[in-house]
């Protein structure tokens, strides 16, 4: 049910649909994504989450504190000094905000700029990446860069929705459920996915 056609019906550009159509259509099959309410929910979802399938990686580049400070609430103790040297410097960035979680090392090790969010769903962090490898049989952990590539990007989102127990919610409508397991707690964009979401509805087939 996803074609080149459903995706710029969706608002994504032609190039990125052109390019998505397949592996985001191979990587639905193989995780059974494959009624009018699972895929609805799964686009509605992941294209907002991508910026339509542009963005697969994040940049963790910012320019001010205050912004850094509330992205990022667990750094949000550091005095404004420590701020401003994460900003414009997203490997610092990204190794000061993400050390010590999902299975990443400390702020020496690297591991939160190298298993900074990509792919579909932003996968993010080392536990995060290894759980994606071991089910899918691919080289995450050794080369993370996959997974903002398309076809590792769908298969990874797929992966994710699946082994999140997101085929049900979408059987049962529980959109916001869904949002919490992909977003987190903190439910950005909440409107725009369900809008997505019913909007996908009314046109897949």
């Amino acid at each position: 049910m996803i074609t080149t056609a459903t995706l710029v019906a969706c608002g994504v550009g032609p190039t990125q649909a052109r390019t998505f159509a397949v592996p985001l259509a191979l990587a639905c099959e193989r995780f059974r994504i494959n009624t009018r309410h699972r895929i609805a929910g799964f686009l509605g979802q992941y294209l907002v989450e991508t910026d339509n399938l542009t963005a697969l990686e994040e940049s963790l580049y910012y320019r001010k504190p205050e912004r850094i400070a509330l992205v990022f609430q667990r750094l949000a103790h550091r005095g404004n000094q420590e701020l401003v040297k994460l900003t414009r410097n997203p490997h610092a960035l990204g190794n000061a905000a993400y050390a010590g979680v999902n299975g990443n090392g400390d702020e020496a090790s690297g591991d939160g700029w190298r298993y900074r969010g990509r792919g579909l769903p932003h996968l993010t962090g080392r536990g995060n990446y290894a759980a994606a490898a071991a089910g899918l049989g691919r080289p995450y952990v050794e080369s993370p860069e996959l997974v903002a590539l398309p076809p590792d990007a769908c298969l990874a989102g797929a992966w994710y929705w699946s082994a999140n127990g997101c085929n049900p919610l979408a059987d049962t409508s529980q959109w916001d459920a869904i949002t919490r397991v992909v977003n987190g707690p903190g439910m950005m964009k909440r409107d725009e996915r369900r809008s997505l979401t019913d909007d996908l509805l009314q046109v897949l087939p």
